[in-house]
């Protein structure tokens, strides 16, 4: 080079100074705020002074280029990479940070394997706040604690420090966030490897399993890098109430695969598949109405569980338990553990069901009741319940028996005689009707005292009785027939013969009357009598025995005859009776009475007239009655 050139070159003219500050004013800008590659020139004490081309140097801690695995092992020449932050800083020092270099390698190396799905490798190696953090190369990213291993983990001492892969869930370059998952690591290769093992595994394929935990519902074992569920029903045949009764956590168990879900690969394994089935022939071994004995193993709302043999429950309803206790919790007749005969009530081997009958093991009550208590027979008992349609009444055997408003009283109506009774009361009651079937006694309290129309058949028509008054209305009089409890109302027309003495107001209750019998009807549960009727038949009679139509003798001569008599014999009734039937006049007598009765009624007469209808009347019954007696 010649000296005029040399010259020229360290002597620029204005317009080459300022296109070379042009070009170098152009460098700045390029290289600021980017990462860029360094010469290290010297070394002093715990900073590395690096050379970037800047005609300037910059200073770096040397930790900023140690890792969390190792030591920085730097020495003079080493070519490295730094961020540069400022080109010249108040010492006229380029500002370089080895730390922000790595990070934004790390960044732009992370977002490319984050679009593509990869995974990173990464240093667990602190503990925060809700997780962990992860050294990513460089960058540091946030490890929630959820997301540390597949089932929660106590101790994370041994994945401290260790490089590991991770999945990258999400990125913020503006805020620095990165939140990566150590569990989709794992979830991803544990699903490879249930594939593989699931495709070497087939539905109805024994193998044995080590049990890995224990659930209520059943067990979990683990078939070799893929885990199957023993359900607590699939342990046994017999009831398993809980699986630790049968598995300990670590045994090693054989276990049939049941089924294999292809889409959530859960597999469903069996133990009690590998036994024989109990349920095999059941209907011979159980058959309907056979007695058997078990144990309860279960007690429930709506029956108890009674186990026949390993493996196979029957039910006992809670209505098959007892014949008296309705609506009482299975708990309070029988218990768990309790040895008990069954009945067999119905068998059905598709469904795998047996019900049980506990009380057909026992006495019928009712039929009890009705072999010790026959029909018409008296019992006693308290009264349990008072209802709208009658008694109940507590019996012998834990029964009871209803007694209904028609069966309270002969005379009166049924609302009107339960009022009689109070709950807890004592009576008596005749057994009407025994319903085993239906489970039901029907009684009958009115029946004990005996049914006042059967008195009714030892009366007959025109038979004179004795009646006490009971009351005294306008239109008669009721009256109560002696010796009996039939009562019975007598018209003011039957009062008496003559129309002045047909008043009622000249009755008492309490006087003594005696009436004949009109008629009877025992169906009906009724009986008329007559005081008129009686004097006209007395009037005929005294006719017969005293007097004659061609004796001359008046009514008034008769009458005083025959009451003569009467007084003489002392009213004895049985003699004038023994008359009476031996004539043969008693019943035509009354019916004669019943015609002038009528004649009577329809006759308007002054008090003297029915003397003068008297003699017709009593010709013509006499005229009847001597007919009769010639025949």
């Amino acid at each position: 080079m010649s000296q005029s050139e040399m010259s020229k070159e360290l002597n620029p003219t204005q317009d080459e100074f300022a296109a070379l500050l042009a070009e170098s004013l152009a460098k700045e800008d390029v290289y600021e705020g980017s990462v860029v590659t360094g010469k290290i020139v010297g070394i002093e004490k715990d900073l590395a002074i690096i050379d970037v081309g800047l005609k300037m140097e910059g200073r770096v801690p040397i930790r900023e280029f140690s890792t969390p695995e190792s030591e920085a092992d730097l020495s003079v020449g080493d070519e490295v990479e730094v961020y540069l932050e400022r080109i010249e800083n108040a010492r006229g020092e380029a500002v370089l940070s080895r730390e922000k270099a790595r990070r934004e390698e790390s960044w732009n190396r992370l977002e490319k394997q984050h679009e593509a799905g990869e995974k990173v490798t990464g240093v667990i190696f602190n503990r925060v706040k809700g997780g962990f953090t992860v050294d990513l190369d460089g960058a540091v990213a946030f490890l929630p604690g959820s997301q540390v291993d597949i089932r929660p983990v106590r101790d994370i001492g041994p994945l401290m420090h260790q490089p590991q892969p991770f999945q990258i869930l999400k990125m913020d370059r503006r805020r620095g966030n990165i939140v990566v998952s150590r569990r989709s690591v794992l979830e991803e290769t544990r699903a490879e490897q249930r594939a593989d093992i699931v495709a070497r595994l087939g539905e109805g394929q024994v193998i044995e399993g080590m049990v890995k935990n224990i659930t209520d519902y059943g067990a979990f074992i683990d078939l070799g890098g893929i885990d199957g569920l023993l359900h607590v029903t699939d342990m046994a045949w017999r009831r398993v109430n809980h699986p630790s009764e049968i598995l300990n956590v670590g045994d090693t168990v054989k276990v049939q695969i049941i089924r294999i879900n292809p889409d959530t690969q859960r597999i469903s394994l069996g133990m009690k598949q590998l036994q024989s089935d109990p349920w095999e022939g059941i209907e011979a071994k159980y058959p309907v109405g056979g007695r058997f004995s078990g144990t309860v193993t279960n007690i429930a709302d709506y029956g108890a569980f009674v186990e026949l043999e390993p493996g196979v429950e029957g039910l006992i309803h809670v209505s098959e338990m007892s014949w008296t206790k309705k609506n009482v919790h299975p708990g309070k007749i029988v218990s768990t553990s309790q040895v008990v005969e069954v009945q067999i009530l119905e068998v059905d081997p598709n469904k795998r069901r047996i019900s049980l009958g506990l009380k057909q093991t026992q006495d019928n009550p009712w039929e009890a009741f009705l072999a010790e208590h026959p029909r018409g027979s008296i019992v006693e008992g308290p009264i349990r319940n008072i209802t709208e349609f009658g008694l109940f009444i507590g019996l012998d055997g834990g029964v009871d028996g209803m007694v209904h408003l028609s069966d309270l009283d002969w005379n009166r109506p049924g609302d009107e005689a339960i009022k009689d009774y109070k709950k807890g009361d004592a009576v008596q009651a005749a057994v009407l009707d025994v319903d085993s079937q239906k489970e039901r006694i029907s009684l009958g309290i009115k029946q004990v005292s005996g049914d006042p129309a059967e008195t009714i058949g030892g009366f007959r028509k025109g038979e004179t009785v004795t009646c006490e008054v009971v009351a005294v209305q306008d239109n008669g009089i009721e009256v109560k027939i002696a010796d009996t409890d039939i009562t019975t109302f007598v018209k003011r027309s039957d009062l008496s013969r003559e129309r002045s003495e047909q008043r009622p107001d000249r009755f008492n209750v309490g006087d003594k009357v005696d009436a004949a019998v009109l008629s009877l009807d025992k169906a009906a549960r009724r009986i008329n009598v007559s005081v008129k009727a009686l004097e006209i038949a007395e009037e005929k009679q005294a006719v017969k025995q005293y007097g004659s139509s061609d004796s001359g003798a008046s009514l008034g001569d008769i009458l005083g005859a025959a009451m003569k008599q009467r007084d003489v014999t002392d009213g004895d009734e049985d003699a004038v009776e023994a008359d009476a039937e031996a004539s043969g006049d008693a019943e035509p007598a009354v019916e004669a009475a019943g015609s002038a009765e009528a004649q009577a009624d329809e006759t308007d007469s002054t008090v003297s007239e029915p003397d003068a209808e008297a003699a017709p009347a009593t010709d013509a019954a006499e005229a009847e009655a001597e007919e009769k007696s010639d025949s």
